[in-house]
């Protein structure tokens, strides 16, 4: 594993994404910052660390995904990565709030972004962010954010999570072709609030009751409704309130 280690940067996963566009990057190279100026969210959303206190990091990965498809293949093998990497620290009830957000009881101490690129050559280069609150304490006029340090009272060591969490998902890589089903339902044993009733907003700002009941394989969450059908989401599409 290439580690690349940089005081501050816009973003980790813009700087990865320029490397591995003007040379020849090794597969699962690492970006860690320690303060990132310009870290991005789903939908472009700004996200913000304390200095120093947080792991900031991208990873490239290479041949595993085919084609568009399969994209949230990759946000399966990575988050439950970064899950199992956090049990080993145990970290309590931890879950996966749809897409990617890592979260523990119902605060959210992580996100993930993942960004591929289509090569002229038909491959798929990704570049997968990961920004988790580690050692931040405070979360002013941020009711619904975390950490590993206020959840547990400690503190913890980033670069040995950095180093664990990318061991994970190398072996889970392996070993999707063979146990995918496997990696699906870990993925759905472990999603926020699967098969419990709760509101939602739709693009118009409606709110409506529904129980997630799963994802479909190309990534849109799959809600019941009160009409008893079955509806799939885009990202952009529906909004969890909790």
């Amino acid at each position: 594993m290439k580690l690349i280690k940089l005081d501050a940067i816009d973003s980790t996963n813009e700087f990865l994404k320029l490397l591995s566009s003007q040379q020849e990057s090794e597969n699962f190279t690492v970006v860690t910052a320690e303060n990132q100026t310009k870290g991005k969210g789903q939908m472009g959303e700004v996200w913000r660390s304390d200095i120093g206190k947080n792991l900031i990091m991208s990873v490239l990965v290479k041949d595993f995904l085919l084609d568009s498809e399969q994209f949230f293949n990759l946000n399966i093998i990575f988050s439950l990565s970064v899950i199992k990497a956090l049990e080993e620290l145990n970290i309590p009830d931890l879950s996966i709030k749809w897409p990617n957000d890592i979260m523990s009881y119902n605060k959210k101490i992580g996100g993930i972004l993942i960004e591929n690129t289509l090569k002229s050559d038909g491959t798929i280069v990704s570049v997968v962010g990961l920004g988790l609150n580690v050692n931040q304490t405070n979360f002013e006029n941020l009711p619904k954010a975390s950490s590993l340090a206020v959840i547990c009272n400690a503190q913890f060591n980033k670069e040995n999570l950095v180093v664990s969490i990318v061991e994970i998902m190398k072996e889970n890589i392996l070993l999707w072709n063979k146990q995918s089903s496997f990696f699906w339902g870990e993925y759905f044993n472990k999603l926020f609030r699967k098969g419990v009733p709760m509101p939602f907003k739709n693009v118009n700002n409606k709110n409506f009751m529904g129980i997630i009941q799963g994802v479909s394989p190309i990534g849109k969450l799959q809600v019941l409704l009160e009409d008893d059908s079955v509806s799939e989401f885009e990202i952009k599409e529906i909004k969890m309130l909790y």
